[in-house]
């Protein structure tokens, strides 16, 4: 086990400590109710990957990894990607620290040629606690080195910028998605994984996203994900050719 893989580990053991702690606080009920399955969602995919056949011998398969933002893209992949054995894996706001729990559930045992990964927002935004840069990065280069490990080729993706985020506002996120694009690409060229750039296309003069683009602020119009499909499918293909 590496060291980024050490500490995503334990950063997952700590968002569970505080899950179940939260549960046994509110009531004996949710306490017993608590478990990791709850908590990383490993129950939203488990039948369609039960039920999701093996690749082709040819088939390059590719799973788009992430949270609300990949789930809602999933719809226009059929449109958006036509004829391609893509296959969506979001789960609507979920932190990297949840993701890192089912990746190897819901990426590496669908023996993808590649993953695209798109994560980190929902951590700045605090959705299961407050989340340092560090922690952060150290849940993507996990799911980094899992996929490397067993022959996928990484996909990382710049978060979208925010300016603020609508159900919790005051953060001023804009400056720390910045670091953590800065560490993604950094990260992706040490990795030889492909740094994927949503951020400078979408950037507007607040560092943050144009309605036209995301009406909420933080997830992608029909508009955007077209932006984003034209961005990402010449990257994979470019990573799939790769030896």
């Amino acid at each position: 086990m590496t060291q980024g893989t050490f500490i995503a580990t334990m950063n997952c053991f700590r968002a569970l400590l505080a899950a179940a702690a939260l549960a046994c606080s509110s009531s004996p009920a949710m306490s017993q109710q608590m478990s990791a399955v709850e908590f990383a969602g490993l129950a939203r995919y488990r039948s369609a990957n039960a039920q999701l056949p093996a690749p082709g011998a040819n088939e390059q398969r590719v799973v788009f990894f992430g949270n609300s933002i990949t789930e809602g893209w999933a719809r226009h992949f059929a449109t958006m990607f036509p004829g391609r054995p893509y296959i969506g894996r979001g789960i609507g706001g979920q932190t990297t620290a949840q993701m890192v729990l089912r990746f190897r559930q819901d990426v590496i045992a669908l023996a993808p040629k590649a993953v695209v990964i798109l994560a980190g927002t929902n951590d700045i935004a605090g959705n299961t606690g407050p989340a340092s840069l560090e922690e952060i990065e150290s849940n993507l280069a996990a799911m980094t080195e899992m996929a490397q490990a067993n022959g996928i080729k990484v996909l990382l993706c710049s978060v979208l910028p925010v300016y603020d985020y609508p159900w919790k506002p005051g953060l001023q996120p804009a400056a720390k998605i910045v670091a953590l694009n800065t560490w993604l690409r950094q990260y992706a060229a040490t990795r030889g994984a492909t740094f994927v750039d949503y951020h400078t296309r979408f950037a507007d003069e607040r560092q943050g996203m144009r309605p036209e683009h995301a009406a909420d602020g933080v997830h992608p119009t029909d508009a955007g994900y077209r932006i984003m499909a034209d961005l990402v499918e010449p990257l994979i293909q470019q990573a799939l050719a790769k030896r």
